[in-house]
């Protein structure tokens, strides 16, 4: 099943299409909301706890006060804290505050029994939700400046206030909840980075909404989890043999670099390429000799003036590339591979160098077919034009606008990496760790996307089964070395263990 990441505008064409064309009123969604934010809350505070709910105005703050009158049917000592006054008259909030009320809760003006946040065994973040357009300021960064102080357990309802549902970035102030129950969907800001740093652990709780709908209106990010990338497995027939699987020519390694290329070509056989050749510089190419027996080596020369055609040479006949991981940053080089690019006719992987090549001129990517670029924030930063900080500070849409720019699939490396295509598709990886921001990852990771463009596999398909199997690989490697013992080779060697999980995960056929 596909698992969909709406932003603001689709959540609340979400809404609008429940209420307006399922006749769903909006007041019985709340209801649902609250209830299912009770539900978590009870399983974290005990019976005769206290648990402080710290509501808006707003339908965040009406979700507030549904969980306030379930958890006090089920035992909990709850006070309600008013921030910015009661809801509008007429409005669904406010009808859920009239029954809170009725129900025997106490509500109170925030202002004044600030102690009560701080005694409470949980605290229910209901300030703020999806709507938010500016920065927080004043009362409610206070708000939040005190829920993030308090010693209690902090639950969300559907975002963390003051997180960017979009982005995942705080606008000025945001809380830091433990468990965020996110309504119908989990939304792109809780999923992405930094977000997801914010979020705790979240619960998609169902409200009533249909999930097919987020299908039918057309919501475009996904989640990429086990079982997205188990769907995106290639088969692999009984009767297949080596050139089944693909040649890959892995265009790298230099002086100094030579690890790079030989990581990329560990990456992709372990990945289930049925050849690899490496292609490097003529200085290294006797070092690479037998350093890695499954792989053949070719002397490739991109500074020479025929670079272009020794390069298109060396291509003949192989399924995919992978160029860049370790290969030389000289200008002569990279003019070799801009006047090549267009002229391969297969599907090709651009990393490292080859992606700072690219940035000189980035016209070059135009019209190349079954292109995947595979940059780390940096790298982003360099194709686009704009800073580090930009691409951070909204890690989809970058790796959207790159993808547009260019044509090709992007996979934006980096904590929770973005994979997006040109037509505005786009999924966030859950797998992977901090332990594999170490030298070489990415060269693996190459790698593993070559193997799998070699074999046949669709860009966009490649590019996400690749990013969450190394994910997996560094995860395996992290539980069996730690974190700070992770190296790119732990995670190349672990590739056909991740492989293989998901391969039992998707089942018989």
């Amino acid at each position: 099943m596909v698992r969909y990441l709406p932003n603001a505008e689709e959540m609340r064409a979400l809404d609008r299409h429940a209420i307006s064309v399922l006749g769903i009123p909006g007041a019985v969604l709340m209801e649902h909301a609250g209830r299912a934010v009770a539900d978590e809350v009870a399983s974290l505070a005990p019976a005769g706890a206290r648990v402080a709910v710290v509501a808006g105005a707003g339908n965040n703050g009406g979700d507030g006060f549904v969980c306030a009158r379930w958890l006090r049917e089920r035992g909990r000592e709850v006070v309600v804290l008013l921030v910015a006054g009661r809801p509008r008259a007429g409005a669904d909030a406010a009808l859920h505050l009239d029954a809170c009320e009725r129900a025997g809760v106490r509500v109170l003006p925030l202002a004044g029994s600030e102690g009560l946040v701080f005694s409470a065994a949980v605290v229910v973040d209901a300030l703020l939700g999806i709507g938010l357009r500016d920065d927080v300021t004043g009362e409610l960064a206070d708000a939040i400046a005190l829920m993030n102080s308090a010693p209690g357990r902090v639950v969300a309802v559907d975002v963390p206030s003051g997180l960017c549902a979009d982005t995942g970035r705080a606008r000025g102030a945001a809380v830091e909840a433990d468990v965020t129950v996110s309504f119908g969907f989990a939304k792109v800001g809780l999923i992405s980075s930094p977000g997801c740093a914010r979020a705790g652990r979240i619960v998609v709780a169902e409200i009533g909404i249909p999930l097919r709908l987020a299908g039918e209106l057309g919501i475009q990010t996904t989640l990429l989890d086990a079982a997205a990338a188990a769907l995106l497995l290639p088969v692999r027939p009984a009767s297949g043999h080596k050139g089944t699987f693909g040649h890959l020519l892995v265009v790298g390694g230099s002086a100094g670099k030579l690890g790079a290329g030989l990581l990329a070509a560990e990456g992709a056989l372990r990945a289930g390429a049925g050849l690899v050749t490496l292609a490097t510089a003529p200085a290294v190419r006797a070092a690479c000799e037998g350093r890695l027996a499954e792989a053949m080596v070719a002397e490739l020369d991109l500074d020479a003036a025929s670079g272009a055609a020794a390069l298109l040479r060396c291509a003949e006949g192989k399924g995919a590339l992978v160029i860049g991981p370790g290969m030389s940053p000289s200008e002569s080089a990279g003019a070799s591979l801009r006047a090549a690019l267009p002229q391969l006719g297969v599907p090709v992987c651009l990393d490292a160098d080859g992606l700072n090549h690219l940035a000189r001129n980035v016209g070059a990517a135009t019209g190349v077919a079954g292109l995947v670029l595979t940059p780390h924030p940096g790298e982003a930063a360099r194709l686009l034009g704009v800073t580090v900080a930009e691409v951070q500070t909204d890690r989809v849409g970058a790796a959207r606008r790159l993808a547009q720019t260019t044509g090709a699939v992007v996979a934006l490396k980096g904590a929770r990496t973005v994979v997006a295509a040109p037509d505005g598709r786009a999924a966030i990886n859950l797998s992977g760790n901090a332990g594999m921001a170490t030298a070489g990852s990415g060269d693996v990771l190459a790698g593993v996307v070559g193997a799998l463009l070699a074999a046949g596999v669709a860009p966009f398909s490649a590019a996400g089964l690749a990013v969450f199997a190394h994910g997996a690989a560094g995860d395996l490697a992290r539980d069996e070395e730690g974190e700070a013992g992770v190296i790119a080779s732990s995670i190349a060697q672990r590739l056909g263990r991740a492989f293989a999980a998901l391969a039992g995960s998707a089942g018989p056929g």
